[in-house]
């Protein structure tokens, strides 16, 4: 029996089909033929009968699958498209993100933009609103417009890493930016996120902190992974102990605000409690400094935070001890230019990552202690 992974908050319905989603791209189940049964679900995931149903439902509901009566579910026949040709006359490249609001996302939009301007695309905008069954909508609309190409912000925990390879396989490049899906091969343009989770947590060590609490928002992500990767490391290669609770996946973010208080607190009332928090970007930072200020003010001078995302102005965060800038623009900019590279080369398959460094800065708080052991006693 195959037992689903331990993912958290992610529906159990949801963590099958994006294993069914990766049996069925990894053509363990032929289009045209039929596919494992309601009860097979329940045994190969040993899951009850609704969940079974839930799944399978979802599956249909895609598209994915479809339902013959009287015959039983099909993985679902899908038309095969002729590639574009490589003229860019008229030809228009889909964007698909969420998340505009963030500094981030809209600095990658711009550079999608900048991009498409630069090589005579137009710009198709569509917004998933961090909701997998909006992307895939999203998708499909695309493939009927007959684009040249898309750029695509995956949503957390994306399911739809079968729309994702029928797009390529109908001749339609796609490249993901920020970060990726490991279960389909596709080309990416992510920041070194390994770099960031190390580097952010060298600058804490050399701060002297020997204990760090890493603070999450989305965590089935490969950027946060990989992030998390870096974090562990460099505790490593100081020799410090990994302590579970201080580095668990855990969202921070999207806790209940008394729930999440209170996990701070006892976080913070430990027998060894951390002295400086690693947050996952600035929304958690925001998040983390209002918690602290409601529990004590003075906890905002006796910790040290930093932040492994934007966070900007700094002049204006008088609590950040270090903080990374992500090549957000550059990003959408070479995405672009990685599905140029495909488009021209008649190439639905292309499977280039590109990884671009990232700035790691020192903040406000890290900035006036530098200057007050540099200052001669009077």
């Amino acid at each position: 029996m195959t037992t689903t992974p331990a993912d958290g908050g992610l529906p159990l319905y949801r963590q099958i089909v994006r294993e069914l989603h990766a049996s069925i791209v990894r053509n363990e189940y032929i289009a045209g033929k039929p596919f494992i049964s309601q009860r097979e679900v329940c045994e190969r995931f040993g899951v009850s009968t609704a969940t079974a149903i839930r799944a399978l439902n979802e599956l249909v509901n895609q598209g994915i699958l479809v339902r013959h009566r009287g015959r039983g579910t099909f993985v679902a026949e899908q038309p095969v498209r002729t590639p574009a040709p490589a003229d860019r006359s008229g030809a228009t490249i889909a964007c698909i993100l969420f998340g505009l609001s963030s500094g981030h996302v809209s600095q990658m939009l711009s550079g999608v933009e900048a991009g498409c301007k630069e090589l005579g695309y137009r710009l198709l905008l569509s917004n998933s609103e961090a909701s997998s069954e909006q992307e895939l909508a999203a998708m499909r609309r695309a493939r009927e417009d007959n684009v040249s190409g898309v750029v695509l912000f995956p949503v957390e925990g994306s399911t739809n890493a079968l729309a994702i390879a029928e797009l390529r396989q109908s001749g339609i490049p796609l490249v993901m930016v920020d970060r990726y899906l490991p279960e389909i091969a596709t080309g990416a343009v992510t920041a070194d996120n390994y770099s960031i989770g190390y580097r952010v947590t060298e600058k804490l060590i050399d701060r002297g902190h020997r204990r760090i609490a890493a603070l999450w928002d989305e965590i089935y992500c490969t950027s946060v992974r990989d992030r998390l990767t870096g974090h562990q490391q460099a505790l490593t290669a100081h020799e410090l102990p990994m302590d579970a609770e201080l580095t668990v996946l855990r969202s921070y973010q999207k806790m209940p605000t008394p729930a999440r208080r209170r996990y701070l607190s006892e976080l913070l009332a430990s027998a060894e409690p951390p002295t400086a928090l690693l947050c996952a970007h600035g929304y958690v930072l925001a998040t983390i400094i209002q918690d602290l200020l409601d529990l004590d003010p003075e906890l905002l001078e006796r910790l040290d935070l930093a932040s492994m995302d934007n966070v900007a102005p700094f002049d204006i965060v008088p609590f950040i001890t270090a903080a990374a800038v992500l090549p957000s623009k550059e990003m959408g900019h070479a995405a672009v230019g990685l599905l140029e590279e495909a488009i021209k080369a008649h190439e639905g398959t292309r499977a280039h990552h590109v990884v671009l460094p990232a700035d790691i800065r020192d903040g406000a708080r890290a900035s006036r202690a530098l200057a007050q052991l540099s200052t001669p006693d009077r």
